[in-house]
């Protein structure tokens, strides 16, 4: 299903009962709140085409208030350069009269009309003396949204763009920079009219998402401000009452996740603070985006085998990572077997390690204080506090971040010591 935003649940559910068994592959640029939030809640499976096509540039865009002056010379500036302009006006009633003031305002300019209540042949005709570069200003409703490929034309004007959703607002800045050449929208609005809060979000939204891909994070907004609609009804957006936006994804995860693996325990979280340096160069992920991506898949990683593909996609994508992912690699293994042992923090206090919510064996709490002189374990909040030697004493150096790990590490091991029986 191609641009599957314009199908609605009954449209989609009648085609999957075309047939009995019918795997179904959704395609969107800005998919709708009801199926993003069934991709982030685990229902779906997602994957996001993030690589855009070679030489491709980002659309500059512009929001503000709608002037004569800044019409004409966006126009103008088009024309200079060879290219050409959709001018989105999604009133037929007075679309004529919009096409006759862009004239009289550029008046070398030749301008077309096209609108889903024109004829077929005479829309065709329309459409193919814009493609053959006999129209240079298109003057049309929101008809050009999707399947449109005119490489020529490279700046976009939207009036009254508060009256659009944000899904039309992406889909619509698609029509230009398909090419080589920079590409211009220009989302404006009228100045003498109240404007909602609503209007101004979505506003606001597609002013700061002008990265090549970042239909993704609008749509994600889109889901914010509209709500997720109903996941056994047909309803595709509107929103949730009685709990946040946020329990709600993490209620409905965690069922999802109940039901796919009933034997599953529910895995701890884990806070590890220690004195070292680990942390994804700026010269080796440059964009702040694709860093916190980066960070966000090493703290979601369950095992070795996540940790190498992880190591992998980035290998693949940014080339080989420098050293210093060691020891954020180190960290997600000293999580893991933290997990294992039920520990939910190990955090650096001063001259001490605190281990959170562990309990430990008679035989482990003997040794802990044969082997870590002035260790004190509260059993009141199940907390170990143990001498930690980071900073240092008479004849040696602060730890360096390789020795904190494998000091850390140890520590683990000795609580989760077992004495091996006796023969």
């Amino acid at each position: 299903i191609d641009e599957e935003q314009r199908f609605g649940v009954e449209h989609k559910e009648t085609l999957k009962a075309l047939r009995t068994n019918v795997d179904v592959l959704s395609l969107s640029a800005t998919p709708i709140p009801r199926t993003l939030e069934m991709a982030v809640t685990g229902i779906r499976e997602m994957s996001t085409l993030a690589t855009p096509p070679e030489d491709r540039l980002p659309v500059l865009t512009y929001v503000g208030a709608y002037e004569d002056a800044q019409v004409t010379a966006a126009i103008r500036r088009e024309l200079l350069r060879g290219g050409q302009v959709f001018y989105v006006h999604n009133r037929v009633e007075d679309i004529a009269s919009v096409a006759a003031k862009i004239h009289e305002l550029v008046p070398e300019s030749h301008v077309g009309i096209a609108h889903g209540k024109m004829g077929e042949k005479q829309l065709d005709g329309v459409i193919r003396d814009f493609w053959h570069r006999d129209i240079d200003v298109l003057v049309c409703t929101t008809i050009i949204e999707t399947g449109l490929d005119i490489s020529n034309a490279n700046t976009l004007i939207v009036d009254h763009a508060d009256r659009f959703g944000l899904s039309q607002l992406h889909q619509l800045r698609g029509r230009v920079g398909r090419g080589r050449e920079r590409a211009y929208a220009y989302f404006l609005y009228d100045p003498t009219k109240p404007m909602t809060q609503q209007s101004h979000d979505r506003l606001a939204t597609i002013a700061q998402n002008t990265a090549l891909g970042s239909g993704f994070d609008v749509a994600m907004k889109d889901l914010e401000l509209r709500g997720t609609g109903n996941l056994l009804g047909d309803e595709q957006s509107g929103h949730i009452e009685g709990v946040g936006f946020d329990l709600y994804v993490r209620m409905v995860s965690e069922a999802v996740e109940r039901y796919k693996e009933p034997e599953r325990a529910e895995s701890v979280a884990v806070t590890i603070d220690l004195p070292i340096q680990a942390s994804i160069p700026v010269d080796y992920i440059d964009s702040d985006k694709l860093r916190l991506e980066a960070y966000r898949k090493l703290a979601a990683a369950a095992s070795e085998s996540d940790l190498d593909e992880l190591r992998d996609e980035l290998t693949d994508r940014y080339g080989k990572p420098p050293v210093d992912f060691d020891a954020l690699f180190d960290i997600a293994r000293l999580r893991f077997k933290a997990r294992k042992l039920g520990i939910t923090e190990i955090v650096s206090q001063g001259r001490n390690v605190r281990v959170a919510k562990f309990e430990p064996r008679e035989s482990v709490q003997m040794r802990m204080a044969r082997i870590y002189r002035g260790v004190q374990y509260r059993p009141v909040t199940k907390t170990y506090l143990v001498p930690a030697p980071f900073a240092g004493s008479l004849g040696s150096g602060p730890m360096r971040s390789e020795e904190i790990i494998a000091w850390v590490g140890q520590l683990l091991d000795d609580l989760d010591w077992k004495p091996s029986p006796r023969a």
